[in-house]
C-alpha cells in the first residue's frame, strides 16, 4: 500500500476545490440565497432538500441527512473510497497527491497491475477468438449468460495448453519473474514457468479501483481429463488478499448516482454474474474462503445492510453461523447483518433461472436479522420453560453478546434474551463476559444520533464550534483547559476543541477535513450541516457559558461514576469475605475423621 496522504495536502486541496463545481458538474445546482439547491442524488425526491453551502464547504439533505464535504461527496456518489476521491479531486486543479514516506507503506510493484491488466485482456480476446473457444462460450450461454454481461465482468478463456500467456508475454526472465510474482504463472519443480490457469472459463477479480488482482478460473464441464479442482483462484501476491478482496464489489458501486444500500454475500463467481444477468447487480462473492472479518468491514464501508445468502442444508447454515459469529463485531449502529437460507439443492444462480428476480428479492427482502438467527440458533431444541436450559440459553448467549458493539443494538438484544429466560438484563451484561472489542471502521453513512458520545448540550456546542470555529476565543484559558480534560475518550466535543485551540481561524470545511480519518467524520459533517437554533449573536454570547455548564456537568458525572464504581467494589469485597467466612466455619464444623471417609 502507497504511504499515507499529509493531512495538510487534504486541507490545502479542500481549500482549492470549489465543491459547487465538484457537486454542480454531476447533479446540477441552482442558486438558493446564498447557498444552492437540487434534488438528491441519493434518495427518491420531488422538493429539492439537498443544500450545498460555498461558504462552509460543505453539503447537508434534509430528507435524507447525508452530509459532507467534497471528499465525502465523490466517495458516495461515486462509490470511492477515501484515496480515490483525494486523487480525483486533485486531477481537477492539477496537482499531484504526494505520500508520507514510510517503510510499512511500500507501493506494490505498479508493473504487476499492466501485466494483470494485459493477462485480462488476452484471456477477454481468447473467448472470441481462439479456435478452442467454442466449448467455452456455450457453457456460457448455456448458463443463460449474455455477451453484454461477459463484456461487463471481463468474462475470459484460457485455452489448454502450459504456455499461452507464457509465450504471449514473457518476453524475458524479469518478466516471467513478475508474471510468476503476480500468480498469472507457476513454475515446475524444475523452475521452468508454465500458465496457471488452462483450458478454463476465467474470471478477472478487480479492485475497488477497477484493476486486476487476480483470477478466478473455472473447469469446463464434459472432459474426461483431470483438470484439478473446479475453481482454481489466483494463489496470494503483493497486490491479491483473499480474505480482503470480493468479486463483483468494484461491478456493484460502479454506477455513478445509485447509492447502494445493500450488498448480497453469494458462494461464487457465477452466482454473482447470473444474479447481475437479471438485473440484481448488488451481489458478492469471497473468494474460496469463508466470510471474514475483513470482509465485512469492506462490505460496511460500502452499504448499511450486508444479506449473506447461504444453501438451506447443513453446511450452508454452519457458514452462516461462523459469519454471524465474526459479524458481530461489525454490528455498529446503523449496520444491519442477515442471512437468506436458500430451498435445498438451489443456489442464486439456479433459483433466480427458474423462479426469477422477483421470487429470488423476496427472499432477501425476508432475510433472516443476524438477532433473531442468534437467539433461533442458540434456543434450537432447548426448552425455555425449563430452568435449566434457560441457563444454558444465557450463558450460550453472554459472550456472543459481548462481541456486539455498546449501542442501542446490543442493548435491545440482550433485552430480548433476558426477558426470554427471565433475567435482569445486567446479567447479560456483565463486564466478566465482556470480550475486547476490535475497533470497527464506520460505513461512510450519516451516524446514527448519539453517535458523538455526547448529551444534547454537548452536541448542540459541538455543531456551534464546527460551524464557527472561530467561537473558541471566547472561552478564557482555564475554562478551555477544563474542557480538554471533561470528556471520555468517544466525547468529540473536547477532540474538536482541542484540535481548534491551535487555529480558532480555521474554515470549517478545513477542520472537517482533520477527522476525515476519524470513526466520528459522519457525524461531525452532519452536525457542522445542521442548522443552528439559534441566531449567530445568541450563540457566540452564550458559547462560553454553555460550556462551562458543559464541564460542569460532565465533572458530576465523573464524580458518580468513580463512587457508583467505589460502592461496587466494596460490594464485591464484602461478598467475598462473607463467602469466606461461610467456608472457614464449614471447615471448623466438620469432624476431624471426614477426610478419610
Amino acid at each position: 500500500m502507497a504511504g499515507r496522504i499529509p493531512q495538510s495536502f487534504i486541507n490545502d486541496l479542500l481549500q482549492r476545490v470549489d465543491i459547487v463545481e465538484v457537486i454542480d458538474a454531476r447533479v446540477g445546482l441552482k442558486k438558493a440565497g446564498r447557498n444552492y439547491k437540487a434534488c438528491c442524488p441519493f434518495h427518491e425526491e420531488k422538493t429539492p432538500s439537498f443544500n450545498v453551502n460555498p461558504d462552509r464547504g460543505f453539503y447537508k439533505c434534509f430528507g435524507c441527512g447525508v452530509a459532507g464535504t467534497a471528499i465525502t461527496f465523490l466517495m458516495e456518489y461515486e462509490h470511492l473510497e477515501f484515496v480515490e476521491a483525494i486523487e480525483a479531486l486533485a486531477r481537477t486543479v492539477g496537482v499531484e497527491v504526494p505520500r508520507e514516506a514510510g517503510r510499512a507503506d511500500r507501493k506494490p510493484d505498479e508493473e504487476l497491475y499492466v501485466l494483470l491488466r494485459k493477462t485480462a485482456g488476452l484471456y477477454r480476446r481468447a473467448l472470441g477468438q481462439h479456435p478452442e473457444s467454442g466449448r467455452a462460450r456455450d457453457y456460457l450461454k448455456g448458463r443463460g449468460l449474455t455477451g453484454e454481461i461477459g463484456r461487463d465482468f471481463g468474462i475470459g478463456y484460457a485455452p489448454p495448453g502450459w504456455g499461452f500467456i507464457r509465450e504471449a508475454l514473457g518476453t524475458n526472465d524479469a518478466v516471467m519473474g513478475k508474471l510468476t510474482d503476480a500468480g498469472v504463472l507457476a513454475r515446475s519443480e524444475g523452475g521452468r514457468p508454465y500458465d496457471r490457469l488452462r483450458d478454463r472459463v476465467v474470471f478477472p477479480i478487480r479492485d475497488t479501483r477497477g484493476r486486476v488482482v487476480g483470477f478466478g478460473g473455472r473447469v469446463l464441464p464434459g472432459e474426461g481429463e483431470d483438470q484439478g479442482p473446479k475453481y482454481l483462484n489466483s494463489p496470494e501476491t503483493p497486490v491479491f488478499r483473499k480474505a480482503r478482496e470480493l468479486y463483483g464489489l468494484y461491478e456493484a458501486r460502479r454506477t455513478p448516482g445509485k447509492r447502494l444500500e445493500r450488498l448480497i454475500v453469494v458462494e461464487g463467481y457465477m452466482d454473482v454474474v447470473a444474479l447481475a444477468q437479471q438485473g440484481i447487480d448488488n451481489a458478492v462473492a469471497t473468494l474460496g474462503t469463508a466470510v471474514g472479518r475483513d470482509h465485512l468491514e469492506k462490505l460496511f464501508r460500502n452499504v448499511p445492510e450486508v444479506v449473506c445468502c447461504f444453501d438451506g442444508d447443513t453446511a450452508g447454515r454452519e457458514a452462516a453461523w461462523r459469519a454471524l459469529e465474526v459479524g458481530l463485531a461489525s454490528l455498529d449502529e446503523g449496520r444491519r447483518l442477515k442471512f437468506v437460507f436458500l430451498p435445498e439443492g438451489e443456489d442464486p444462480d439456479t433459483l433466480v433461472r427458474s423462479a426469477g428476480k422477483a421470487a429470488f428479492e423476496k427472499l432477501v427482502a425476508e432475510a433472516v436479522p443476524a438477532g433473531d438467527y442468534l437467539v433461533e440458533r442458540l434456543s434450537a431444541g432447548l426448552d425455555l420453560t425449563s430452568l435449566d436450559d434457560r441457563a444454558v440459553f444465557g450463558e450460550s448467549a453472554r459472550p456472543l453478546l459481548a462481541r456486539i458493539p455498546p449501542g442501542v443494538h446490543r442493548q435491545v438484544l440482550i433485552e430480548r434474551i433476558a426477558g426470554q429466560i427471565g433475567v435482569a438484563p445486567g446479567t447479560l451484561d456483565s463486564s466478566d463476559a465482556r470480550a475486547p472489542e476490535p475497533v470497527a471502521t464506520r460505513s461512510a453513512r450519516p451516524a446514527a444520533p448519539g453517535g458523538t458520545g455526547e448529551s444534547r448540550l454537548g452536541e448542540r456546542l459541538l455543531g456551534d464550534l464546527l460551524r464557527t470555529p472561530v467561537l473558541f476565543r471566547s472561552l478564557p484559558a482555564p475554562l478551555s483547559e477544563a474542557l480538554f480534560d471533561a470528556g471520555r475518550e468517544d466525547s468529540l466535543f473536547p477532540q474538536v476543541a482541542r484540535e481548534v485551540s491551535g487555529d480558532p481561524d480555521v474554515e470549517s470545511a478545513v477542520l472537517l477535513a482533520r477527522f476525515s480519518r476519524h470513526p466520528g467524520y459522519e457525524t461531525l459533517c452532519t452536525l457542522a450541516a445542521t442548522p443552528p437554533e439559534l441566531s449567530a449573536e445568541d450563540i457566540a454570547n452564550g458559547f462560553p457559558e454553555g460550556v462551562r455548564h458543559y464541564v460542569r456537568a460532565r465533572s458530576g458525572a465523573d464524580r458518580r461514576k468513580l463512587l457508583d464504581g467505589s460502592r461496587d467494589q466494596l460490594s464485591r469485597y464484602w461478598r467475598a469475605k462473607q463467602e469466606s467466612m461461610r467456608f472457614e466455619r464449614g471447615r471448623e464444623a466438620q469432624p476431624a475423621d471426614a477426610s478419610d471417609r
